[in-house]
Parts: structure tokens; sequence; C-alpha cells
């Protein structure tokens, strides 16, 4: 079903039928689109509150800036709904993260408008400084660099970063904070609180008045508007700096707070600022979910990305499910934290801004003195966890796989180094699914496996998950200790049965077999379990291996696989280059066996967005591409 766009939409193919429009035909403009993007993620799923909340500064964007020359970048993509549509993908939208379909995410392949690709926070400042930077250096004076920057995205480091250098730069940058106290959940700590003084100070409010007062005379200075700014700006500072501005302070321009859904004040101010030269910030204040009620009014959380729902009601769809389904991993994780923190009371749990898709917010709400979200700062969230690791605690430091790459050198310098027995549960490991390549945890086998004083682990279902859980909190000497897991389900976990402590370093054999050995690594072996079940009705049985950790390897476990079997085939949810395959091939080296290997895994490509067993057909190792490899393995025997 193709949705129908409002009659003025249908007509806006790019930003130049845009500004065909009057000023006065825009306000029913952010109506249409706003409708439009309500109709499509209604019926076809996708993130949703994100890019309501910012219809009319997208529509003022496009409208003021000359697009793509200026270069606008999004951080994050939830956000550029509006922006696509607007930007020649109105009626591809229904494709929006459906396989071979558009990016949920500005993607730099995809568009000429998309200036940055956009899937992990808090990148746009730095990019964009580069951009203006470039330009600069290029002799294009007149060309214009945006950030669209939410105030979540503000809570991480390289924000800060990039605005400490934006300062310096003397370029021609414009940083747009969308503040509405939302990332995907609510915002937290001190900057969060700031900006909350910011937009309730008298001062502050007066000094925007003063602010908007004076550009607002821009146009009848005319060429002479550049000497009416110096003139003016003591005047402006004292009010702004009287309250210790911190953007201020980093020699960033602040205006605002503006009223970020007055579509005629943002044109008018988005204006009058192409005329101020040097780095700017514009102080923008939204609502996530502007526009629909149930997500305006609602729990922000679950409106970010609610799935498809019926717009008339606000009711999100839910499947129905003939049988009890078995809990996702990420709530078996948060439960057994919970449990084994009643025990262990050395035990803290921290998330950077996930308390929700992690499932932290179970830990969090039960003990809140013991579980932290430290907003989206991973590199913080991982030296915190260190220092808690020196006062003899045990942190759970739960970040999703693609996330924790923004970490890395902490869990390097930080943990490893210093032999720091800190808990690392990566959720989303492998194919993240509709999010695609900026989300999917492919790598982290082969980056944590390479880490001196690191053991990796993977369970092949959820009670594997509460027994790992379990033994990474046991007394050790100084090893960190990494259990990565994927989004979705497996089977239902037996949460009367008291843990078990799993032996590390050792795997185990699932059934015994003949003539070629599968080994496994994590949730993927139930593939491998569904491959050998339809090889049993072609009267073909291989043995098959649930390794369970990567590092230290079962060498006992290969020593017998490799002595008894001359074909051997790995299996894994993530990169094959450098991660549990290659793991297997250098034993096989290092004890000089002499076997036929098949890896199977994510290539060495980058792999789009799809459904998770959409991707892995793609890749060959569902069930059928395992079957598939295990048969032309035996055939090529025979030639």
């Amino acid at each position: 079903m193709l949705i129908q766009p409002g009659k003025l939409l249908s007509n806006i193919n790019s930003p130049e039928d845009l500004k065909k429009l009057d000023k006065t035909q825009l306000v029913r403009l952010c109506d249409e689109l706003r409708h439009y993007i309500i109709d499509n993620v209604s019926v076809y799923g996708g993130h949703f509150g994100a890019s309501l909340g910012v219809v009319e500064l997208t529509v003022a964007l496009h409208y003021v800036f000359n697009t793509p020359k200026d270069q606008l970048v999004w951080d994050v993509g939830h956000q550029a709904y509006g922006h696509k549509i607007l930007t020649g993908r109105r009626d591809d939208f229904h494709t929006n993260r459906v396989y071979k379909g558009l990016s949920g995410f500005p993607k730099r392949k995809e568009s000429e408008y998309d200036t940055f690709g956009v899937g992990h926070s808090s990148t746009s400042i730095s990019a964009a400084v580069g951009m203006a930077v470039a330009s600069k250096y290029q002799k294009e004076e007149d060309k214009h660099h945006i950030a669209v920057i939410g105030d979540g995205a503000m809570t991480g480091g390289q924000a800060f970063e990039g605005m400490n250098h934006a300062g310096v730069s003397n370029s021609n940058l414009l940083i747009i904070l969308n503040d509405n106290c939302m990332s995907i959940d609510p915002n937290v700590g001190a900057l969060k609180d700031y900006l909350t003084d910011v937009t309730t100070s008298h001062t502050y409010n007066k000094a925007k008045d003063e602010v908007w007062r004076i550009l607002g005379k821009f146009s009848k200075f005319g060429p002479h508007a550049r000497d009416v700014i110096a003139r003016v700006e003591n005047t402006i500072k004292s009010f702004l700096l009287s309250q210790s501005n911190m953007f201020e302070s980093l020699n960033l321009r602040y205006f605002g707070p503006v009223d970020g859904h007055d579509i005629d004040h943002l044109v008018h101010v988005l204006d009058d600022m192409k005329d101020i030269k040097g780095p700017k910030i514009l102080h923008c204040v939204t609502v996530k979910g502007k526009g629909y009620g149930p997500s305006e009014n609602g729990n922000k959380t679950t409106w970010h990305a609610p799935g498809k729902f019926d717009k008339v009601t606000g009711e999100i769809h839910k499947k129905v499910q003939d049988t009890p389904q078995p809990p996702k991993y990420q709530d078996v994780f948060g439960h057994t934290l919970v449990e084994l923190a009643k025990e262990n009371d050395k035990i803290m749990g921290v998330t950077p801004a996930m308390p929700s898709g992690s499932s932290m917010n179970i830990m969090m709400k039960e003990m809140p003195d013991r579980a932290f979200d430290v907003g989206i700062a991973e590199q913080h969230a991982v030296t915190f966890s260190a220092g808690l690791a020196t006062q003899g605690l045990t942190p759970f430091c739960n970040i999703y796989s693609t996330f924790m790459q923004r970490a890395y050198d902490q869990v390097i310098h930080d943990v490893c180094i210093q032999d720091l027995p800190v808990v690392f549960c990566l959720d989303r490991a492998g194919f993240a699914g509709a999010d695609g390549p900026t989300h999917h945890g492919a790598y982290d086998l082969a980056y944590m496996r390479c880490i001196p004083n690191m053991i990796v682990a993977a369970p092949m279902n959820e009670q594997e998950l509460r027994n790992m859980m379990y033994t990474s909190q046991l007394p050790r000497k100084g090893q960190a200790f990494t259990i990565r897991y994927p989004r979705g389900q497996g089977v239902m976990p037996d949460w009367k049965t008291p843990f078990e402590e799993i032996k590390i370093g050792q795997g185990r054999m699932v059934h015994d077999g003949e003539d070629v050995a599968i080994l496994t690594i994590g949730h993927i072996g139930n593939y491998a379990v569904k491959a050998c079940e339809s090889l049993a009705g072609e009267d073909i049985h291989p043995a098959l291996f649930d390794m369970r950790f990567v590092k230290p390897l079962d060498e006992s476990l290969l020593h017998n696989v490799f002595s008894r079997f001359k074909k051997v085939i790995t299996v894994e949810d993530g990169c094959v280059m450098g991660g549990f395959g290659s793991a297997v091939l250098e034993f096989m080296s290092e004890n000089n066996y002499s076997a036929q290997v098949k890896r199977l895994g994510i290539p060495d490509r980058i792999v789009e967005h799809g459904e998770q067993i959409q991707l892995h057909a793609e890749c060959n190792f569902d069930p059928a591409g395992i079957q598939h490899a295990v048969i032309q393995m035996l055939e090529y025997e025979k030639v």
C-alpha cells in the first residue's frame, strides 16, 4: 500500500520545490509532512517520535539554506525522516528500513543531501567542523555548515570535543541544539539540568528577547549588518554571561532558546543567522513526538520506535503467538543481574543511555543505588566501571556490541592492562536487523579476543546466558569477561534451576556424528541444530560442538575434533576476518593438524539492513547455508 502525500507535499521532490512555496504555506506543509510520517510508520514501522519533533525545523532548514551545497548533518539519523522525504525520497519512503530499501539513517551513498552517515550519536559537530574548515581552506566563504544535534547526543564526549575545536576554528558553522529532554530513554546528567535552567531562566529569556529584537533589524541595515552585530555584541553577552553560559565560554555565540515548532519564527531566525559569521549555536526547544497525541503525551521511550500501530487509536500492534514465547536475551540479562546482585553485594550495573534497550532499567528500579545510566558516553561507562573494580566491586557494564567499538581504548588501557575484572555484556551482537551496518555487532569476537587478560564467551541460549553471568561474577584473577548475545529470543530459561558454574574455556558436544564436525559459537549454533536435523533426513550426521568460549578456546575438545575429523565447518554471526573461525585455524596451524576447514560468518564487506534471517541467508550461515556447506564438503570428497 502506497501512502499518498498531501497536496503541497506531493509537489515537493527537492528543496528547490520547497523554496517555491510562500512562507504562509509552510504551516500547512509541516502538517502534511507530519501526517505523512505518521501514516507511513504506522503501517510499515520504524523510528517515530524523533522525526515528528523536528518537522518544523527540517522544513525551515531546507527552506532557508541552499542544500546540498550548504552541508546539513543530522545527529543521529532518528531525526531525519522528514529530511529524506523532502529530498527526493518521498515515493520510496515506504521501503525505509526494509531489505534492499532506504536506510533508516542518513547515508552518503543514498543521497547527495545526506552529507554524513550518522547511526551513532554525537558525531555531527566534529563532522561539520571538518566540513567548515575544508570550505574555508578552499575559499568557499559563502558555504554554510549546520549540525543538528539532540540534547541526548550532547552527553557524548565527542560532542564536547567538537565544540572545543569549533570555538577556535573561526569557521562558518551553525550548531542547532534540539532540546527535547530525550534520547531513547529520558536524558540524564548535569547537562540536562543545565539546559532546563537555561530554558526557564528569566535572564536568558530577557537576553533572548534582546537578541531577536536586534536581529530583527538586520534587513534594515543591509550590508552594514555585520557592523551592527559588532556594536551590540557586548550588550548581548552581558545578559548571557551573567548566567555563565557554557557555550559562550567555548567561544560559540549562543542564541535562544527558541520554540522549535514555530515555523514562521524559525525561518526568520535562521535567515538572520546566515549573516552571522563564525561558529554559533541555536538552542531550539522541541517536543519529541510532536503532533501525535499518544506519542507526544505518552511514554516517549515506547514511541521512539513503536513498530506498526493503529494511527487512529494509538494501539501498538503486537504479534499474536499461539504458544508462550521465551523472553528476549536482554530481559534474561536484566532479571538475572538483579537475581545475582541480591546474593552478591559487590555487583554494580552500568549502561550508557540504554537502560530500557539493555534491560538495565530492571536493576535501576529495584536497586537505584547500584545501577547507573551514564548518558551516551561509552568511554566513560567503561572507565567508570574500571574505577568501581579498583575498589573491589564487580561491575556489569552493558553496552551494545556496535557501541562498544567507541570505547575500545578504554577496554584495553583502563581495564585489561590493569587486570581489572569488569564484566562486559554486549547486547545486539551479530546482525542488528533493520538498523543496518551502523548497528550490526559484527566485530566484537575479533576485537575482544585479541586483547590480553580478556575472556570472551557467547551463550547458545538464555539458560547458558544465566550460567555465564553467574560464572563471570565468581572470584577470579583480574581478567575482564565479555559475554555477547544477540537481539531476539532463543529458548525459555528454567528460572528455578540453580545457577551452574561453567568452567572457563570449556565447550560441549551437542551431539556426536561422523565425516564432518560443525563448531559453533553463541546463539547461531541453533541454526546448526536445525541444519543437522534436516541433514539427518538425507542420512548425513555431522558432529556438532557448542564451543561457548572464543577465548580461551577449549583446546582439549579441539584436539579431539582434529584427531577425528578431516572436514570442519565453523559458524559464527561475527566477522570471519579474525573471528572465531580464525581462532580455530590458528589452533590447527599451531598444532600441526591438517584438515579442510570452511568458515561461515559475516564476510569482509559492509552488510546492509534487513531482517536478521534475510541477512543470515545472504551471508550463507542460515540453516540452509550450513546444510549446503556440509553437503558441498562431502561432495567435494567424492570428486
